[in-house]
């Protein structure tokens, strides 16, 4: 059944919210670094996000059968490795960058699952993007090499995350399997953060954290929840494209990150490659 222009507005609406709030929660975690560095961050976050999405979703009711248990440990190590990783790329580089350059991963698992030669020119403009973001050794504005091989682990962890995502069935399960998946990276990382990094668990730095695991993790996933149910698959993932955009404005209105012309060309480029791959898959599901 058609969705109605009231239930399209207010998907556009929450997925809007939600890329705003991801950004702004990665703007937020960026100011701690100099405090507790991105291993101190990365605990805060995941540990009161898995805090918060248990308590939401009670996991500990839909445990899964002995069949989902490798995969939903990959799925929660995948999901820590993103985290951690993608907060170590922009401690370097701007957020926006970092973004885009993390979007390869959700991008190359769509691309390759897709047999469509014309589907080579949204391969084309992504590995242009790339090329484009890729560190100039000799230029003033150059980017930091190890931050663009962070964040493309990133993406290769979010690639993991997605594929082991579907395997988990979190079609059935939706908010448990995240929480479990969200409760294994925190039980991995937070002893890492809180080792390394003491200070994040301070009660002038807790608060912080508490914020920063509400706008990344469990409000922007609330949202997306509203989304998905007035929108479809293809309408959620050529809105997400977006998010390299909207992640350069947040590094620019809160953090202050000036970006060049390239490197604005280059999330354009990336972009694109992601809608056009979106709107791709969604032409070869039939309609229903």
């Amino acid at each position: 059944m058609q969705k109605s222009t009231k239930d399209l507005l207010l998907a556009i609406l929450c997925i809007l919210l939600a890329m705003m709030t991801i950004q702004s929660g990665a703007s937020l975690a960026k100011q701690l670094f100099p405090i507790v560095g991105p291993e101190g961050t990365t605990a805060l976050r995941l540990g009161f996000s898995a805090a918060i999405l248990c308590l939401i979703f009670k996991p500990w009711k839909h445990f899964p059968v002995a069949s989902q248990r490798l995969p939903i440990l990959i799925y929660g190590l995948s999901l820590g490795g993103m985290n951690i990783l993608f907060y170590y790329a922009i401690e370097r580089i701007p957020l926006g960058i970092g973004v885009a350059l993390e979007f390869t991963g959700p991008l190359a698992v769509a691309l390759f699952s897709s047999r469509r030669k014309r589907d080579l020119f949204w391969v084309a403009c992504a590995v242009a993007g790339i090329l484009l973001l890729l560190p100039d050794m000799q230029g003033q504005d150059s980017l930091d090499p190890v931050g663009v091989v962070l964040a493309l682990a990133a993406g290769g962890c979010w690639a993991g995350y997605i594929l082991f995502g579907k395997k988990t069935g979190t079609q059935s399960s939706g908010g448990a399997t995240v929480a479990l998946g969200m409760t294994i990276s925190a039980i991995v990382l937070v002893p890492y953060g809180g080792i390394s990094q003491s200070a994040a668990f301070t009660w002038d730095i807790i608060p912080l954290g508490i914020a920063i695991a509400v706008l990344s993790s469990a409000l922007p996933y609330t949202l997306e929840m509203i989304t998905l149910r007035n929108m479809s698959p293809q309408g959620f993932s050529i809105m997400m494209s977006l998010e390299p955009a909207i992640a350069a404005l947040a590094g620019l209105i809160i953090l202050g990150e000036l970006l060049t012309i390239w490197q604005w060309l280059a999330i354009l480029l990336v972009i694109i490659a992601s809608v056009g791959s979106s709107m791709s898959n969604g032409k070869k599901q039939p309609a229903s």
